[in-house]
């Protein structure tokens, strides 16, 4: 069995490399690999094959930096040409991204199987590129493999239970790669003070909405007075910031983008994470560290209703209320919402038995 699989950003990255290194124990599968460029940066790509040991890409398409509908539809075009030569049996995708949308779109136009891994998440926000690309992927899709309980509902809820496609409830393939890879977690470069606040930031709602951005650092700034914050920054939030000349405390440790293995040590050995990352909520979560999402809506509900995650938006005053009332909370970490970190054979099981 061919297995053709599309990745382009971080997160995808992450998720691939439990399922890549879970394909290689099936002799019946193989793989290639498509890396659309997507996250271009060497800091956000590169690092991340060679860390994580993801199998070398047979094409790189290198389209980051476009607009969505340029790279839409320079990668479907592309991927189109692709499938053609390697003329898989499934291509699979992650995710949301522009490259999940495309590489799920130029297989079903020319009649290959879809494969969509983290299936079924919804924030019930349109706005959001994201939400626009994991619906329109899912109902593209012949295996759907969703994450949590939450997700496969979200599906029953749309009709999906009468269509052709098959849905399981795998696990999240990030939670396998959490058990992974965990032992391996690696100090960043980067003096670190005893119960820090680790922030991520990087979102466009929060990013291209100066004021959303403005409020969420003038939080950070405050809370910064009394607890270290470690803020790895993503390259367009620190354009936005310095071309809006946007004020940043001296007590925020401001980093470049970190590894994953340095990620994992950060968030381990932190008191709380204040993100807009979707991947980030839930590494916190695997790791038992309590969450605020600095966005309107989230796909991981499950964590919100529980109690180890509050959304707060962007409002100054509504994050540092949330971050008092978390910082001391006592959470139970032992729920098994994600499965038992073997989504990813689940994954290879159910491809090799169609």
């Amino acid at each position: 069995m061919k297995i053709l699989t599309v990745i382009g950003a971080r997160p995808q990255f992450i998720k691939a490399s439990a399922v890549s290194f879970t394909f290689k124990k099936y002799k019946v599968i193989e793989e290639v690999i498509i890396h659309t460029g997507q996250h271009y940066d060497k800091d956000m790509s590169h690092i991340f094959f060679q860390e994580l040991k993801i199998p070398e890409p047979k094409y790189n398409l290198n389209l980051g930096g476009l607009s969505h509908g340029a790279m839409t539809g320079r990668m479907i075009e592309k991927i189109e040409k692709i499938i053609l030569i390697e003329k898989p049996d499934i291509l699979l995708v992650y995710g949301d991204t522009n490259s999940t949308l495309a590489g799920a779109l130029a297989a079903k136009k020319i009649h290959v199987r879809v494969a969509h891994v983290e299936a079924g998440l919804r924030s019930y926000n349109q706005e959001m590129p994201e939400e626009i690309n994991r619906i329109l992927t899912d109902k593209l899709s012949d295996f759907l493999f969703c994450p949590t309980q939450t997700s496969v509902k979200n599906l029953e809820n749309e009709g999906f239970l009468n269509s052709n496609c098959k849905i399981v409830n795998s696990g999240d393939v990030m939670f396998d790669a959490v058990c992974l890879f965990e032992k391996k977690h690696k100090k960043p470069l980067v003096d670190l003070e005893d119960n820090y606040i680790l922030s991520t930031i990087h979102r466009a709602e929060n990013t291209d909405n100066i004021e959303r951005l403005r409020q969420i650092i003038e939080a950070l700034n405050e809370i910064s007075e009394t607890r270290q914050v470690i803020l790895p920054i993503h390259p367009r939030t620190r354009q936005k910031i310095n071309e809006n000349q946007l004020k940043v405390s001296s007590k925020i440790k401001i980093t470049s983008p970190v590894s994953y293995f340095e990620m994992l040590f950060l968030i381990k050995n932190s008191v709380l994470v204040m993100t807009d990352s979707g991947g980030l909520q839930k590494e916190a979560f695997f790791l038992k560290k309590p969450c605020l999402t600095l966005r309107d809506q989230t796909e991981w509900m499950e964590l919100v209703d529980n109690g180890y995650n509050i959304l707060v938006g962007s409002s100054k005053e509504k994050i540092i209320h949330s971050y008092s009332k978390m910082i001391n909370k006592d959470l139970d970490f032992e729920k098994g919402y994600y499965g038992n970190g073997y989504a990813a054979d689940l994954i290879a099981q159910n491809l090799i038995n169609f």
